[in-house]
């Protein structure tokens, strides 16, 4: 199983690609750019100094397994001052190796003037991990 996606317009195409044999089966899967402004509104409510991982907002949308369409999102974001996306992290507390605006030591550097310790491009998540339970 694998994922293939591509952005067209304004909508993005995730189609989940099964092998068996020589039979493909395709389930086309659409994400509109309302879906992009649920994951800006969640990450907008991030505080300074706290992290999310790409799991937790795909849980608050509504989308569990769509941590991806997460960082897709979070690549395209049309407004990087106010929607804060260096605030989110894979599950283990690492940064973002392409973070959009310059790599991981840019992403660090937006995360250590929060306050956050980044250790090796990597931030402690039980010291630093958002509860989104406490907005």
């Amino acid at each position: 199983i694998y994922l293939h996606t591509h952005i067209m317009g304004r909508h993005i195409y995730t189609y989940n690609v099964y092998h068996a044999g020589n039979n493909k089966k395709r389930n086309k899967r659409k994400f509109n750019m309302n879906t992009f402004e649920l994951i800006y509104n969640v990450v907008s409510n991030i505080p300074k100094g706290k992290v999310a991982t790409y799991g937790q907002i795909a849980k608050q949308i509504g989308m569990p397994k769509s941590s991806k369409v997460v960082g897709y999102a979070l690549h395209a974001n049309p407004k990087p001052v106010v929607i804060p996306c260096h605030r989110v992290v894979n599950r283990f507390g690492e940064l973002s190796g392409s973070f959009a605006f310059g790599g991981a030591d840019a992403q660090a550097k937006l995360l250590i003037n929060e306050g956050v310790i980044v250790n090796n491009n990597k931030v402690d998540l039980k010291i630093y991990q958002f509860n989104f339970d406490t907005i």
